[in-house]
């Protein structure tokens, strides 16, 4: 999870005492101690201080399995979401999209969580209970030919009315796609007729905007199993084809396998695939194993302008990187960097596909990591409860060449949210999303 706290305003008389609600139910040892607040009035440098220290407070907590799911941390980011926008709860009509374009319509509080929307979604479709873990809610960017850029997947705490009303642009949509990455699950899905509907109307959109590749006789046999309206057999094909279940981002730059390097990264079959262009217009394919990446990170970064940063500094556009480091072979891990407003939706695919692997290698459903709420508290299934989030690492040894690259990369810009030092090497270790699925290879393994 990713928190920014992009503003600051002056309200004075004003306190909270969510922390201080925290630290009685859960004790001072299990939560993290609250920035402390200055008497006097702050200087614009003091302010951006707070800001950053607030948001690695928001941080710390998320990533605490128990804090992170307790009742009191998310009725704090539900008001606080509708208090920020000054949208009062009320019924709203809300509309969701399915891949096909076609929209659902769904009478909603503003104060309904992603959960609640997902299930009146679900409900208006006629989706079967037992099916409804197996789909998520996107928030979209939808371009002017009709395609859909991701943003991020909504999370469980979040009010998908206030989330997508707060842009105040119509481009932005709430969509309807399934939240799973192994195909294997299609059966499933494919069990229940609104659920083999909505699969085959995302496979079919994914091959009509390109993200499934296809030679001209397959795409021949896909429009004839479509004209026979053969939908569990059109999606059969579609399973045996290149990008199959994969999720395209926007095209971006990446230091892999040189600097600058323009990319279009691909998300699915526990992967993150790259089609680079190099600087000698040169296209090149590779592919990173989820489970060769021992632990990534995001950073939001803002240019220096004489030396200087935040406030002061003028309004500069905030640059978003996801770093991963990767098993290139049996001894050597070297850092690769997207740089792409995408990148946390990038961070939340890397997540998702992990959890996903440790579900199956302890031998649970996905057909249970659908979230219950209890009292208002989110709750796990058994197999999810074996699916924590993983430990932070401690950081990369900083005399490593691959840290020395990173570094250096990171000298030019001031980074926020993510430490205080203006030490370019300052790489701290809760700045980084370990890896339980990391796994060791061999060279006759690459």
């Amino acid at each position: 999870m990713h928190f920014s706290i992009p503003e600051t305003e002056t309200r004075p008389g004003e306190g909270g005492n969510g922390a201080y609600v925290l630290r009685k139910e859960y004790g001072a040892n299990v939560v993290p101690a609250f920035p402390p607040k200055k008497i006097f009035t702050l200087t614009p440098a003091e302010v951006e201080q707070r800001r950053e220290q607030l948001e690695k407070y928001m941080q710390a907590v998320r990533q605490d399995h128990l804090l992170g799911g307790s009742e009191i941390f998310n009725s704090f980011l539900r008001k606080a979401q509708q208090e920020t926008q000054q949208i009062p709860t009320e019924e709203v009509q809300l509309e969701v999209l399915l891949s096909n374009g076609q929209k659902v319509k769904v009478n909603i509080l503003t104060s309904d969580q992603t959960e609640d929307v997902l299930e009146a979604v679900a409900s208006k479709l006629d989706l079967p209970e037992d099916l409804i873990g197996y789909f998520h809610l996107f928030l979209v960017r939808e371009a002017k030919d009709g395609a859909f850029s991701f943003i991020r997947k909504l999370q469980e705490f979040e009010l998908p009315y206030v989330s997508v009303t707060s842009l105040h642009n119509p481009d932005y949509k709430i969509l309807l796609r399934k939240s799973y990455w192994d195909s294997a699950y299609d059966d499933d899905v494919m069990e229940q007729q609104v659920g083999l509907n909505l699969l085959y109307a995302q496979t079919v959109a994914d091959i009509e905007q390109g993200w499934i590749l296809a030679s001209k006789e397959q795409h021949r046999q896909l429009k004839s199993l479509q004209e026979k309206v053969s939908k569990k057999e059109f999606i059969r094909l579609a399973q045996t084809l290149k990008y199959y279940g994969y999720l395209k981002f926007d095209p971006c730059i990446t230091d892999f396998p040189e600097k600058g390097c323009h990319v279009i990264v691909g998300a699915g079959n526990s992967e993150l695939n790259f089609q680079v262009k190099l600087p000698n217009d040169q296209i090149k394919e590779g592919s990173f194993k989820v489970t060769r990446m021992r632990c990534w990170r995001v950073t939001s970064s803002v240019p220096v302008n004489n030396g200087t940063s935040g406030p002061t500094a003028g309004k500069s556009e905030v640059k978003l990187e996801l770093a991963f480091e990767y098993l290139m072979s049996k001894d050597r891990l070297q850092w690769v960097t997207i740089t792409s407003p995408q990148a946390i939706m990038l961070s939340i695919c890397l997540q998702s596909m992990v959890d996903e692997l440790m579900v199956k290698k302890s031998g649970g459903s996905i057909r249970k990591m659908f979230r219950r709420r209890a009292n208002g508290a989110l709750q796990r299934s058994d197999s999810q409860q074996a699916v924590k989030s993983p430990p932070l690492l401690d950081s990369p040894d900083a005399n490593r060449e691959s840290i020395a690259k990173v570094s250096s990369k990171l000298s030019s810009v001031s980074l926020r949210a993510i430490s205080h030092s203006s030490s370019s090497t300052d790489i701290r270790a809760n700045d980084f999303h370990g890896n339980f699925a990391f796994e060791g290879i061999g060279d006759e393994d690459l």
